[in-house]
Protein backbone atom coordinates (compact mmCIF):
# COMPACT_ATOMS: atom_id res chain seq x y z
CA UNK A 1 0.00 0.00 0.00
CA UNK A 2 2.91 2.31 0.81
CA UNK A 3 4.53 1.62 -2.55
CA UNK A 4 1.36 2.51 -4.40
CA UNK A 5 1.05 5.77 -2.47
CA UNK A 6 4.66 6.75 -3.15
CA UNK A 7 4.29 5.88 -6.79
CA UNK A 8 1.10 7.95 -7.03
CA UNK A 9 2.89 10.89 -5.43
CA UNK A 10 5.72 10.55 -7.94
CA UNK A 11 3.22 10.48 -10.79
CA UNK A 12 1.45 13.59 -9.51
CA UNK A 13 4.77 15.36 -9.05
CA UNK A 14 5.91 14.42 -12.53
CA UNK A 15 2.64 15.84 -13.87
CA UNK A 16 2.78 19.29 -12.26
CA UNK A 17 6.52 19.74 -11.85
CA UNK A 18 7.20 20.81 -15.49
CA UNK A 19 4.32 23.29 -15.28
CA UNK A 20 5.63 24.75 -12.02
CA UNK A 21 9.12 25.05 -13.46
CA UNK A 22 7.78 26.79 -16.56
CA UNK A 23 5.72 29.23 -14.48
CA UNK A 24 8.65 29.99 -12.17
CA UNK A 25 10.95 30.49 -15.13
CA UNK A 26 8.45 32.81 -16.81
CA UNK A 27 8.01 34.87 -13.65
CA UNK A 28 11.76 35.09 -13.21
CA UNK A 29 12.31 36.25 -16.76
CA UNK A 30 9.45 38.75 -16.45
CA UNK A 31 10.88 40.18 -13.23
CA UNK A 32 14.31 40.43 -14.81
CA UNK A 33 12.90 42.26 -17.83
CA UNK A 34 10.90 44.59 -15.56
CA UNK A 35 13.96 45.50 -13.52
CA UNK A 36 16.02 45.97 -16.65
CA UNK A 37 13.33 48.25 -18.12
CA UNK A 38 13.17 50.33 -14.95
CA UNK A 39 16.93 50.64 -14.89
CA UNK A 40 16.90 51.78 -18.52
CA UNK A 41 14.14 54.36 -17.95
CA UNK A 42 15.48 55.72 -14.66
CA UNK A 43 19.24 55.56 -15.18
CA UNK A 44 20.54 54.53 -18.59
CA UNK A 45 18.50 56.74 -20.94
CA UNK A 46 18.75 59.92 -18.82
CA UNK A 47 22.50 59.48 -18.39
CA UNK A 48 23.06 58.80 -22.08
CA UNK A 49 21.06 61.83 -23.25
CA UNK A 50 21.85 64.31 -20.48
CA UNK A 51 18.21 64.26 -19.39
CA UNK A 52 16.85 64.51 -15.85
CA UNK A 53 14.20 62.14 -14.38
CA UNK A 54 11.61 63.98 -12.27
CA UNK A 55 8.38 63.03 -10.52
CA UNK A 56 5.03 64.84 -10.69
CA UNK A 57 3.90 65.64 -7.14
CA UNK A 58 0.76 67.79 -7.62
CA UNK A 59 -2.51 67.66 -9.58
CA UNK A 60 -1.92 70.80 -11.66
CA UNK A 61 -1.29 68.78 -14.86
CA UNK A 62 -4.12 66.28 -14.50
CA UNK A 63 -5.38 64.31 -16.30
CA UNK A 64 -2.41 64.31 -18.68
CA UNK A 65 0.29 64.02 -16.01
CA UNK A 66 -1.20 62.82 -12.70
CA UNK A 67 0.84 62.59 -9.49
CA UNK A 68 3.39 59.78 -9.54
CA UNK A 69 4.15 60.19 -13.24
CA UNK A 70 7.81 60.02 -14.21
CA UNK A 71 8.99 62.90 -16.40
CA UNK A 72 12.23 62.71 -18.35
CA UNK A 73 13.23 66.32 -19.07
CA UNK A 74 15.73 66.90 -21.86
CA UNK A 75 17.67 70.18 -22.22
CA UNK A 76 16.31 72.12 -25.20
CA UNK A 77 17.43 75.42 -26.76
CA UNK A 78 14.89 78.21 -26.07
CA UNK A 79 14.38 78.83 -29.77
CA UNK A 80 13.12 75.24 -30.18
CA UNK A 81 10.43 75.57 -27.50
CA UNK A 82 6.95 76.09 -28.94
CA UNK A 83 3.39 76.50 -27.72
CA UNK A 84 2.03 73.17 -26.48
CA UNK A 85 5.33 71.88 -25.10
CA UNK A 86 5.49 70.95 -21.43
CA UNK A 87 8.53 72.67 -19.94
CA UNK A 88 10.19 72.29 -16.58
CA UNK A 89 11.42 75.55 -15.09
CA UNK A 90 12.55 77.07 -11.82
CA UNK A 91 9.67 78.71 -10.00
CA UNK A 92 12.14 81.31 -8.75
CA UNK A 93 15.35 81.84 -10.65
CA UNK A 94 18.29 80.22 -8.85
CA UNK A 95 16.18 78.00 -6.57
CA UNK A 96 15.76 74.22 -6.79
CA UNK A 97 11.95 74.15 -6.73
CA UNK A 98 10.77 73.06 -10.20
CA UNK A 99 7.44 73.37 -12.00
CA UNK A 100 6.35 71.44 -15.10
CA UNK A 101 3.56 73.22 -16.99
CA UNK A 102 2.43 73.61 -20.57
CA UNK A 103 3.54 76.57 -22.69
CA UNK A 104 0.55 78.65 -23.79
CA UNK A 105 2.40 81.66 -25.22
CA UNK A 106 5.90 82.59 -26.39
CA UNK A 107 7.27 86.14 -26.60
CA UNK A 108 10.57 86.94 -28.28
CA UNK A 109 12.25 90.31 -27.89
CA UNK A 110 14.29 92.15 -30.49
CA UNK A 111 17.53 91.06 -28.81
CA UNK A 112 16.56 87.40 -29.19
CA UNK A 113 15.53 86.72 -25.59
CA UNK A 114 12.51 84.47 -25.09
CA UNK A 115 9.80 84.65 -22.48
CA UNK A 116 7.30 81.85 -21.93
CA UNK A 117 3.84 81.89 -20.44
CA UNK A 118 2.85 78.55 -18.92
CA UNK A 119 -0.29 77.09 -17.40
CA UNK A 120 -1.19 73.85 -15.68
CA UNK A 121 -3.78 71.78 -17.57
CA UNK A 122 -5.95 71.65 -14.44
CA UNK A 123 -5.43 75.31 -13.49
CA UNK A 124 -7.80 78.11 -14.42
CA UNK A 125 -5.16 80.84 -14.62
CA UNK A 126 -1.79 81.07 -16.32
CA UNK A 127 1.50 81.39 -14.47
CA UNK A 128 3.76 84.41 -14.39
CA UNK A 129 6.04 84.78 -17.43
CA UNK A 130 9.18 82.65 -17.33
CA UNK A 131 12.54 83.69 -18.78
CA UNK A 132 14.64 81.32 -20.83
CA UNK A 133 17.26 81.28 -18.04
CA UNK A 134 14.73 79.61 -15.73
CA UNK A 135 13.86 76.81 -18.16
CA UNK A 136 15.57 73.47 -17.47
CA UNK A 137 14.21 71.69 -20.51
CA UNK A 138 11.22 70.15 -22.27
CA UNK A 139 9.48 66.98 -21.11
CA UNK A 140 10.75 64.31 -23.52
CA UNK A 141 8.57 61.41 -22.37
CA UNK A 142 6.56 60.38 -19.33
CA UNK A 143 5.73 57.06 -17.64
CA UNK A 144 2.74 56.79 -15.25
CA UNK A 145 3.30 55.54 -11.67
CA UNK A 146 7.04 54.97 -12.21
CA UNK A 147 7.67 58.35 -10.62
CA UNK A 148 7.14 56.77 -7.21
CA UNK A 149 9.94 54.35 -8.00
CA UNK A 150 12.08 57.30 -9.02
CA UNK A 151 11.37 58.94 -5.67
CA UNK A 152 12.41 55.78 -3.83
CA UNK A 153 15.58 55.50 -5.90
CA UNK A 154 16.49 59.14 -5.29
CA UNK A 155 15.81 58.78 -1.58
CA UNK A 156 18.02 55.70 -1.27
CA UNK A 157 20.35 56.10 -4.24
CA UNK A 158 23.43 55.35 -2.14
CA UNK A 159 22.44 51.72 -1.54
CA UNK A 160 19.47 50.92 -3.78
CA UNK A 161 21.16 51.29 -7.16
CA UNK A 162 24.15 49.04 -6.30
CA UNK A 163 21.79 46.51 -4.71
CA UNK A 164 19.59 46.34 -7.80
CA UNK A 165 22.65 46.05 -10.03
CA UNK A 166 24.03 43.16 -7.97
CA UNK A 167 20.61 41.47 -7.93
CA UNK A 168 20.34 41.72 -11.72
CA UNK A 169 23.82 40.26 -12.20
CA UNK A 170 23.14 37.44 -9.72
CA UNK A 171 19.79 36.59 -11.31
CA UNK A 172 21.36 36.55 -14.76
CA UNK A 173 24.06 34.18 -13.47
CA UNK A 174 21.38 31.90 -12.00
CA UNK A 175 19.52 31.75 -15.32
CA UNK A 176 22.72 30.98 -17.24
CA UNK A 177 23.71 28.27 -14.73
CA UNK A 178 20.29 26.65 -14.90
CA UNK A 179 20.41 26.61 -18.68
CA UNK A 180 23.88 25.03 -18.76
CA UNK A 181 22.90 22.44 -16.13
CA UNK A 182 19.77 21.46 -18.07
CA UNK A 183 21.80 21.09 -21.27
CA UNK A 184 24.37 18.87 -19.52
CA UNK A 185 21.62 16.69 -18.05
CA UNK A 186 19.99 16.24 -21.42
CA UNK A 187 23.31 15.33 -22.99
CA UNK A 188 24.10 12.84 -20.20
CA UNK A 189 20.65 11.29 -20.52
CA UNK A 190 21.10 10.76 -24.25
CA UNK A 191 24.52 9.12 -23.75
CA UNK A 192 23.14 6.88 -21.00
CA UNK A 193 20.25 5.82 -23.23
CA UNK A 194 22.71 4.94 -25.99
CA UNK A 195 24.81 2.80 -23.64
CA UNK A 196 21.76 0.96 -22.31
CA UNK A 197 20.57 0.27 -25.83
CA UNK A 198 24.00 -1.04 -26.87
CA UNK A 199 24.14 -3.29 -23.79
CA UNK A 200 20.69 -4.67 -24.57
CA UNK A 201 21.66 -5.45 -28.16
CA UNK A 202 24.81 -7.24 -26.96
CA UNK A 203 22.77 -9.34 -24.51
CA UNK A 204 20.30 -10.28 -27.23
CA UNK A 205 23.16 -11.37 -29.48
CA UNK A 206 24.65 -13.54 -26.71
CA UNK A 207 21.30 -15.14 -25.96
CA UNK A 208 20.70 -15.92 -29.61
CA UNK A 209 24.17 -17.52 -29.92
CA UNK A 210 23.59 -19.59 -26.81
CA UNK A 211 20.24 -20.73 -28.13
CA UNK A 212 21.89 -21.76 -31.41
CA UNK A 213 24.51 -23.81 -29.53
CA UNK A 214 21.84 -25.53 -27.44
CA UNK A 215 19.84 -26.35 -30.56
CA UNK A 216 23.02 -27.79 -32.12
CA UNK A 217 23.61 -30.08 -29.11
CA UNK A 218 19.99 -31.19 -29.08
CA UNK A 219 20.20 -32.02 -32.79
CA UNK A 220 23.33 -34.11 -32.20
CA UNK A 221 21.67 -36.01 -29.39
CA UNK A 222 18.64 -36.78 -31.54
CA UNK A 223 20.74 -38.09 -34.42
CA UNK A 224 22.59 -40.45 -32.12
CA UNK A 225 20.66 -43.61 -31.46
CA UNK A 226 20.72 -45.84 -28.37
CA UNK A 227 23.34 -48.16 -29.84
CA UNK A 228 25.75 -45.45 -30.99
CA UNK A 229 28.64 -44.13 -29.02
CA UNK A 230 28.06 -40.56 -27.92
CA UNK A 231 30.51 -37.99 -26.75
CA UNK A 232 30.18 -37.04 -23.12
CA UNK A 233 29.81 -33.41 -23.98
CA UNK A 234 26.66 -34.15 -26.01
CA UNK A 235 24.58 -35.85 -23.25
CA UNK A 236 24.16 -35.28 -19.56
CA UNK A 237 26.30 -37.41 -17.25
CA UNK A 238 23.41 -39.52 -15.95
CA UNK A 239 22.53 -40.59 -19.55
CA UNK A 240 26.01 -41.60 -20.66
CA UNK A 241 26.57 -45.35 -21.24
CA UNK A 242 22.92 -46.39 -21.46
CA UNK A 243 23.30 -47.60 -25.03
CA UNK A 244 26.26 -49.82 -24.08
CA UNK A 245 24.45 -51.50 -21.17
CA UNK A 246 21.40 -52.27 -23.37
CA UNK A 247 23.51 -53.72 -26.23
CA UNK A 248 25.39 -56.28 -24.05
CA UNK A 249 22.50 -58.77 -23.53
CA UNK A 250 21.78 -58.76 -27.27
CA UNK A 251 25.36 -59.89 -27.96
CA UNK A 252 25.10 -62.89 -25.57
CA UNK A 253 21.95 -64.18 -27.25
Amino acid sequence: MRRVTARGADVRRSAWWPVARAVAGGLGVGLLLLLAGLAAVLVVVPKATGSVPLTVLTESMEPTLPPGTLLVVRPTPPDDIAVGDVVTYQAVSGEQALVSHRVVAVARSSDGASTFTTKGDANAEADAPVSSAQVRGVVWYSVPVVGYVNQAVNGARGWLVPTVAVALIAWGAVLVTRGVTAAVRRSSGQRGHGRRRSSTESTDSTDSTGSTDRRRHVGTARRSGPGRRLHGAALPRHQRGRGTRRAAPSGRR
